[in-house]
């Protein structure tokens, strides 16, 4: 039973959200909050597994809130509910340590699965929509998106392969069969990747991938 809470500001969204998940044998929704603080004090006294967190809330708002769940509960995970409006908001959310990002009209057929992929340790980061957002960032920074950071020269060729799929959000298996090298092989690069560019984890050098343009997609 994977347990979670819903952080939504519109009383519809979240207890909507409740009733499609609770159908769920393998899901219970244990909470519901309307802002930031009110998800960081519920998850405090709940310990959720899993936290849905809107991007957009009055007060404490979905990137702070997952700010302070993921520095004090290191086993709570965040996903973060958004729109395609988001690209800023987003990115500083998997910065602060949420786990992946889904859009708000998706099924519930591909929430659940999210869920289940963040509790298994993966990282939920659909590809249409990571292109909306680097063509949002483009536009709104251009220097930012295109410049990459001198640190990149430390990492080997491999690392820099292996950087680049995590971009796509793919789990170590995935990565060692994309490039015909050990799942072992895999998790010592990922974990030189994160020490070489400073970065808490896998999720963080997934973000770093995208915004620097080392994963690219089609656009």
């Amino acid at each position: 039973m994977i347990t979670v809470l819903i952080a939504d500001d519109q009383s519809l969204i979240r207890e909507g959200l409740a009733a499609l998940l609770n159908l769920r044998p393998e899901l219970d929704v244990i909470g519901l909050a309307s802002n930031g603080m009110e998800a960081y004090e519920i998850s405090l006294e709940r310990e959720p597994d899993i936290v849905l967190m809107d991007i957009r809330m009055p007060g404490i708002n979905g990137v702070e809130g997952t700010r302070l769940i993921t520095s004090q509960l290191p086993n709570t995970k965040v996903l973060v509910l958004t729109t395609f409006q988001d690209s800023e908001l987003i990115f500083s959310a998997l910065e602060e340590g949420a786990s992946g990002y889904l859009l708000k009209d998706m099924s519930a057929d591909m929430i659940s699965n999210a869920i289940k992929t963040v509790q298994s340790g993966g990282m939920v980061l659909p590809p249409e929509v990571t292109i909306h957002m680097l063509q949002e960032l483009k536009r709104n920074n251009e220097t930012k998106v295109n410049i990459q950071p001198a640190v990149l020269r430390e990492l080997t060729k491999r690392e820099h392969d292996v950087l680049r799929n995590l971009g796509y959000g793919k789990s170590n298996k995935e990565i060692a069969a994309a490039l015909s090298i050990t799942e072992g092989t895999v998790k010592n690069h990922v974990s030189n990747i994160i020490s070489k560019l400073e970065l808490r984890d896998r999720t963080q050098a997934a973000v770093f991938a995208v915004r620097y343009r080392i994963t690219t997609f089609s656009e």
